[in-house]
């Protein structure tokens, strides 16, 4: 199976879409990320779930998680207000790793070893350098394991 046939619809945003958008998308359809584009519509790069996460958490709580414990509720509950005003390009880590996209012809393996050296929970497929879906590693994982 080649990735053009894995590949679902996924949502894409740009790098100036709003943060707060941005969140709401993965948080309501329970996405492992998005995949950014640029301003052309070309791939720029996923935005794990995860790194949304880390963008919400006041950094002396990632170095102490046990200050998490300390901290008064309310102001745990407008964590999300950190995203008033952002775009996602501010989400993303300062140096951004290999671009985690693949071709549409590649194969089963070809993926999974993008996804694991570059420990991305989906890559963007690409064809004529259009963006045609996303492989996310459950999708992968159930391709791998449905005996053929």
């Amino acid at each position: 199976m080649h990735g053009e046939q894995m590949a679902e619809e996924f949502p894409v945003v740009g790098l100036d879409t709003d943060a707060r958008e941005a969140a709401e998308l993965l948080a309501s359809q329970r996405l492992p990320g998005l995949i950014v584009a640029d301003e052309n519509g070309a791939p720029y790069t996923v935005l794990p779930a995860s790194q949304v996460v880390r963008f919400l958490v006041p950094s002396y709580v990632q170095d102490d998680p046990s200050l998490a414990r300390v901290i008064d509720e309310s102001l745990a509950d407008q964590v999300a207000d950190k995203l008033a005003g952002v775009s996602v390009r501010a989400l993303l880590p300062k140096e951004l790793a290999e671009l985690p996209v693949v071709n549409h012809d590649d194969t089963v393996l070809e993926i999974a070893a993008i996804m694991a050296r570059l420990r991305c929970p989906l890559v963007a497929v690409v064809k004529d350098r259009k963006i045609i879906g996303a492989v996310s590693a459950s999708r992968l994982l159930e391709v791998a394991m449905t005996p053929h």
